[in-house]
């Protein structure tokens, strides 16, 4: 396990969520990454916020989104933003947040999130066609894996929750 850089941007380049991560593994899913409790992030420049509860981060290949797994305190069982493809270099892995995002609360409920800002940034920021379409695509796909349960929401990341939250050694 290795300590990474977490980063995200958004398309004119301005510094969104930051932070430190334990890098745990790779699976068939993607690069697993870990936040115990007491993870210091920023959303930009912004004054440091600490979550207190743990949570692991799914980075997969070739995909153009990323997942949070939360535990079962949280409100969200999981959260995915859709992203550019991630990027890994320099010891941490970064991504163009996207704005759209696809919730699973702990009732089980799924929805998509953040439209507007997505409908509103295709202009401010002026995303090109192939961004709209990848980034629509995405959406539309983890919707349905969410919801059914396919690929890693099906409980891939219990495991590596259990190692961020010391259940696991």
């Amino acid at each position: 396990m290795s300590d990474i850089g977490v980063v995200y941007r958004k398309y004119d380049g301005r510094l969104h969520w930051n932070y430190r991560a334990v890098r745990l593994g790779e699976d068939e899913h993607g690069v697993w990454v870990g936040c115990p409790p007491g993870t210091v992030g920023r959303l930009g420049e912004g004054p440091p916020i600490v979550w207190e509860l743990p949570y692991v981060k799914l980075f997969p290949r070739d995909t153009w989104w990323t997942a949070t797994f939360n535990p079962a305190t949280h409100s969200m069982a999981s959260y995915c933003d859709i992203t550019t493809v991630p990027v890994w270099q320099d010891g941490g892995v970064t991504m163009v947040d996207l704005d759209l995002d696809v919730i699973r609360l702990q009732d089980g409920t799924v929805f998509l999130d953040d439209e507007d800002e997505f409908a509103d940034h295709q202009v401010w920021f002026g995303y090109p066609p192939d961004v709209i379409e990848n980034a629509r695509h995405a959406a539309d796909w983890l919707l349905s894996a969410v919801a059914g349960g396919d690929g890693p929401f099906g409980g891939a990341h219990t495991r590596w929750l259990n190692r961020v939250s010391g259940s696991v050694p």
